[in-house]
């Protein structure tokens, strides 16, 4: 059985990368450490790698359409992974699971219409609906023993005939939970009895930690599998968000031939050849690498809560159970969201991203991304000790 690295440190810079080449842009500092956006720098699988290079030795690049071992390949895994039997048809490619909502939103909705978000949460879903014209009705979580809960009082009283989707992140990004059956089966009938469609962006569900279990949301009864649309992808899995690997999985036969007929007319269905290629791959022989990537990322998570209780007990680890994500608790150092984000920035020299960013219930938090190795993180932590300790 092949050991992969994760120790390994490879250097980013000049690749174009989003996580590293953008922190001028985005920070004002190239020389941060870069412990936000949500990819890895992890080498990317040598299966998928070996897969491409393989397409490449043919050196013809022309149009393309998924083979049966694409479809195959999905099939298996989610089955593999979420004992959920799915049928090709229920299957198309999109171009990303942000484009995926948005598409859903122009396809479902009109301008005016409401799109109901759960924060704190991925900043784009509230983002992507209010450049649409689209009003974001807030359902903010719950912190019930240092664990988001689902309001669903708040839910039903926010609802009126303008509501006609929910955003449901499943696992939860930025909080790491991974959702109980019984809680998605009632957000489903709530959902279902007011005639509102659910997107469930389920991109962090293979990297759920072995001690939970994910539920895709139509699997939890015949209520949500007839009144939604998921949403998976093995990009953050993998390591291979800039491939765009995206697809969407419908089992319900009006809402899929409303939607698939609404990319098929825009050719939005269509993947590229390094997409079908690697998703192949990546769902053929990642088994291994995926164990053995989340046990390194455990450890990781480990690391950082030992070490904030130890050394930095003002900083408190909500514990996911997925994703390489960590939500940082900061508010008892009493600092208002400016002082908390420049602390990280400028004093600590970290690029974490703001809690703020992912709505109402964010203030006070930073969200850092550990999928790295564990000697960044180490120096990464010190550097923090530091700058709190003399702030």
């Amino acid at each position: 059985m092949k050991q992969y690295n994760f120790d390994e440190l490879i250097d980013r810079h000049g690749t174009n990368c989003l996580k590293v080449d953008a922190l001028e842009e985005r920070f004002g500092n190239p020389d941060l450490v870069p412990l936000w956006v949500a990819d890895m720098d992890f080498r990317t699988p040598d299966f998928i790698v070996n897969a491409i290079k393989q397409r490449c030795t043919h050196e013809i690049f022309g149009y393309t359409y998924p083979s049966e071992e694409y479809y195959e390949s999905i099939i298996n895994w989610v089955d593999y992974k979420h004992k959920w039997k799915i049928r090709k048809e229920w299957l198309s490619y999109i171009p990303g699971i942000v484009k995926g909502i948005a598409f859903t939103l122009d396809c479902f909705t009109q301008p005016g219409d409401k799109v109901i978000i759960q924060p704190p949460v991925y900043h784009p879903f509230r983002i992507v609906p209010e450049q649409m014209e689209r009003e974001v009705i807030n359902n903010p979580l719950k912190l019930v023993n240092g664990r988001y809960e689902m309001d669903f009082e708040q839910l039903e009283s926010v609802i009126d005939d303008k509501c006609k989707v929910l955003i449901l992140c499943s696992p939860h990004n930025p909080g790491g939970v991974v959702w109980p059956k019984d809680v998605l089966s009632k957000l489903a009938d709530i959902c279902a009895a007011h005639n509102i469609l659910v997107i469930s962006d389920e991109i962090h569900a293979e990297m759920v930690y072995p001690h939970s279990r994910h539920t895709p949301f139509p699997t939890v009864s015949e209520t949500a599998a007839a009144s939604s649309i998921t949403f998976m992808a093995p990009s953050k899995t993998f390591n291979m968000a800039g491939i765009v690997s995206s697809y969407a999985i419908i089992p319900e036969e009006t809402i899929r031939n409303k939607f698939y007929s609404f990319l098929q007319a825009r050719e939005l269905n269509e993947g590229t050849i390094f997409a079908y290629t690697a998703t192949t791959a990546a769902y053929t022989y990642g088994t291994e690498w995926l164990q053995q990537m989340r046990m390194y990322i455990m450890e990781n998570v480990a690391y950082v809560e030992r070490f904030m209780k130890a050394e930095l007990p003002k900083i408190k680890v909500y514990m996911p159970e997925a994703s390489f994500l960590v939500w940082l608790d900061c508010r008892d150092l009493k600092l208002g969201q400016k002082e908390l984000v420049e602390l990280f920035r400028d004093k600590a020299g970290l690029a974490l991203n703001d809690g703020a960013m992912f709505g109402p219930g964010g203030e006070g938090f930073m969200r850092m991304n550990i999928g790295c190795p564990r000697s960044v993180i180490q120096d990464a932590l010190q550097a923090l000790k530091k700058a709190v300790k003399s702030k």
